[in-house]
This record gives C-alpha cells, sequence and structure tokens, in this order.
C-alpha cells in the first residue's frame, strides 16, 4: 500500500531496551575499541540486510547476506510435509504472498556477526560480516521465529517462537540456549530491562485469520504480557490487559499488545494494540493504564478490518533518549509522528508508505522508521516532528536496529555490494 496523505488528513496536523543514548555524528562514530555505529535495515522479503551510517544521512555502508544458506533450508523444509506446509502458509498469511527471510537481527558485542532470526526457516543464526559465512545457527521449537531483543551487556538474545508459545535466550557468541520461557499465545515483542534483570514478553495472539469483528475477539487466544527474571527465567508476573483495559473503560480495545516503549526510568509502559490507531500509557508501579491517546485516521485507509496487515493499524514505536518525546508508525494509516509526552500532543503527520516500524538514531536526535511499503528508511527530528533525511533500501524494510561492525568495514567479501 502506497496510498499518499490525503490533504484532508495532512490538514490535520516517547523498554530502554528501544531507546538510544547520545553518540557523535555518524562520521565520527568510531568507539575506542575500533568499531563504527551503525543501523541494521532487515529486508525482509528480500533476505538481506541493509546497514547505514547510524545518524545524519543514514548513508549506505554496506548490505549483508541473510541467507546464505537458503538453498540448503529450502531442501530440508522441502523434505519435511509438515515444516513445507508451514512455510507456505507463512508465505500466504504474515508474509503477505512473500517468504519472511529476516525479521530482526543484533550485532554482536565485537561487531564481528549479526544474530538475525528468520521466521520462514524457523531459526536464529549467527552470520560472520566480514565472510557472510553462517557462524551458528538454532532451530526454534515450532515453525517460526520473531521479534528479538538482547541483553544489555550484549551477551545474550531473547527470541519468540511464535507458533510454540515459546521464548528462547541464547549466547549470542555462540548460539547454545541458556533457558527459555512460555508465554501466551504467539509470543511477539520482547524487551530487557535496563538491568538486565527481567524480559518483559507481549503475546500478541491469532492476528493471521479473518475473524477480525470485535464479536470474534474471543477467537484470538491468549494475549498477555509475561514478566521473567533474566537469569532463571522463572515467571515474576503475568499482565492481563484485557482487565486493566476494561477498568480503563476502553472494553472496546484489543488486549493485543504490539509495539511497547518503556520511558528511561521504566516508570511508565507505552504500548500499542491491534486494531488501534493510537497507543495507550500503563503505569507499572500502580499496575494500571493511566492515559490513552487516539491519533488521526487517514480517511483514505479502509475500514475493513481484514484488509490490515496482521490486525495492525499503528505499528511501531519508539522515545526519545530524553524520555520526552514518542515517535508512532501509523502503519495503515501512511504516517509517522512525533508526540509530546506530557501533552499528548502530535506533531505533523509525516507521509510514508507502510511505515513498519520506529527506532532512534545513533545521535538520539532522530526517529528512524522503515517504510515498507516504499523500500526506504526515514530519519523524522524528534525536536521537529519534520522529515530529514530518508535512503532507499531493500524489499520490504522491517526491523531496524543499531548495532556495530568495524570501522572499515564496507561489506562481506564473498559477496560485495
Amino acid at each position: 500500500m502506497k496510498t499518499a496523505l490525503t490533504p484532508a488528513l495532512t490538514a490535520l496536523a516517547a523498554a530502554l531496551a528501544l531507546t538510544a543514548t547520545s553518540a557523535p555524528p555518524a562520521a565520527a562514530a568510531t568507539s575506542p575499541d575500533g568499531l563504527r555505529e551503525v543501523l541494521f535495515v532487515g529486508n525482509n522479503w528480500e533476505g538481506t540486510a541493509d546497514v547505514l551510517e547510524s545518524s545524519g544521512a543514514l548513508a549506505k555502508v554496506g548490505r549483508i547476506n541473510v541467507v546464505p544458506d537458503k538453498d540448503e533450508r529450502l531442501l530440508e523444509i522441502h523434505l519435511n510435509p509438515v515444516k513445507l506446509a508451514y512455510f507456505l502458509g507463512i508465505r500466504m498469511t504474515v508474509g503477505e504472498g512473500h517468504d519472511q527471510f529476516v525479521d530482526d537481527m543484533y550485532s554482536t558485542p565485537d561487531g564481528a556477526a549479526v544474530v538475525v532470526s528468520r521466521p520462514s526457516f524457523a531459526d536464529v543464526v549467527s552470520i560472520d560480516v566480514a565472510t557472510n559465512k553462517v557462524n551458528w545457527r538454532f532451530p526454534v521449537s515450532g515453525f517460526r521465529s520473531d521479534h528479538m531483543a538482547v541483553s544489555p551487556d550484549g551477551k545474550r538474545v531473547a527470541v519468540s517462537a511464535s507458533t510454540s508459545n515459546t521464548v528462547h535466550v541464547l549466547d549470542i557468541a555462540t548460539g547454545r540456549e541458556t533457558g527459555s520461557f512460555t508465554t501466551g499465545d504467539k509470543p511477539h515483542e520482547n524487551v530487557f530491562t535496563a538491568d538486565g534483570r527481567y524480559i518483559w514478553n507481549m503475546a500478541i495472539g491469532e492476528v493471521n485469520t479473518a475473524l477480525d469483528d470485535p464479536f470474534f475477539d474471543w477467537t484470538k487466544g491468549d494475549r498477555k504480557i509475561t514478566v521473567v527474571d533474566a537469569q532463571t527465567y522463572e515467571t515474576v508476573k503475568v499482565i492481563d490487559m484485557r482487565q486493566r483495559l476494561d477498568a480503563f473503560g476502553r472494553k472496546d480495545l484489543s488486549d493485543a499488545v504490539r509495539p511497547v516503549a518503556f520511558t528511561p526510568d521504566e516508570s511508565k509502559l507505552y504500548f500499542q494494540v491491534s486494531f488501534f490507531n493510537g497507543f495507550l500509557e500503563y503505569d507499572v508501579a500502580t499496575d494500571r493504564i493511566t492515559r490513552q491517546k487516539t491519533l488521526p485516521k487517514n480517511p483514505a485507509t479502509s475500514e475493513d478490518r481484514t484488509t490490515w496487515v496482521n490486525d495492525s493499524r499503528h505499528h511501531g514505536m519508539s522515545i526519545s533518549p530524553k524520555g520526552d518525546k514518542l515517535c508512532i508508525a501509523g502503519t495503515m494509516d501512511d504516517y509517522a509522528t512525533v508526540v509530546d509526552r506530557a501533552s499528548l500532543q502530535e506533531g505533523p503527520l509525516v507521509a510514508a508508505s507502510k511505515p513498519y516500524w520506529a527506532t532512534v538514531s545513533g545521535d538520539g536526535k532522530s526517529c528512524v522508521i522503515s517504510e515498507s511499503g516504499a523500500d526506504a528508511v526515514t530519519a523524522i527530528d524528534f525536536a521537529t516532528g519534520r522529515k530529514v533525511a530518508s535512503v532507499p533500501v531493500g524489499d520490504h524494510p522491517q526491523r531496524v536496529r543499531l548495532g556495530h561492525v568495524a570501522a572499515d568495514w564496507t561489506g562481506p567479501s564473498t559477496t560485495g555490494e
């Protein structure tokens, strides 16, 4: 969907794991250990990851093939009827007719590898960024891998296995499983707390059926937030947002929690839910929803909920380093906007084609969104709410994550650009 904002909508003119700390401009963003900060952009349908400067103009640094073992994986799948059925099912449902080759990615602390979750291959792999060779591979339980999160020290990565209601936690250097925990139906987003003590997982339930009318909400499964001890992987708390939404007076909203953003002090959690053009504020200490924000609808967007990708209306949010601004991706409404956290007043609606994710630039000045409908990545200034940069990337960019490569890296030697 590449519908531009209409004049009417234009006129209508922020997890710590999702924030970024201030850094020098990208041209000088080389750390004492010889690493360069970059943005990894996962091009889901293409099976590549573009590597961009982390700030400023977001200029391209290089590109990685994240499916170098594609032929081997496809042969393995086609020799197993059950795996093949799920592979084709992913293509025709969440993949919108395409294979899903990269959902999420993080670099290792030494910048030598990128760790990637690959939904269609139901695995997580570590790929050497210099040679494009697979260092290790971890097949997840079930038949599809999804969102990931990296621990604050960069040593572990948590990945959702969406068809087995499980989150695996892996040693990022070796791929060895350090533990796992069960969740609600279809685990999705994962977040480590800043001190590394807890992992929050959001289970979104079933998003691939056409039973999207509120009357059929009961068919969507067990949706909840599971908070676990990040050392023992024991559950310490389960948060049923259905109860909190009802108490807040929004029985009409879905309780499928999508992307989230913590304030820097982790006292507030902002979250999106299925089908809603907006977000809510949750107070962690009092365990209740305290505020909501409804954002503008694009008049050109169909009101037929079955046409919204994977039950999303808005999908993607980040928060500025100071915690004063939120950046929201209005996926099906074809815009992104910066929202003042104190007043919840949105800024300019920046036209964007099916924006699917939002993160923060390396210097902390901008929100960076993936425009999956335009194969581009765009930066929006937190201070002004205006677009400051946009660069083309590969087919259907989704997750965008800050990471590191060697200071002189320009791409794998075996594949080039």
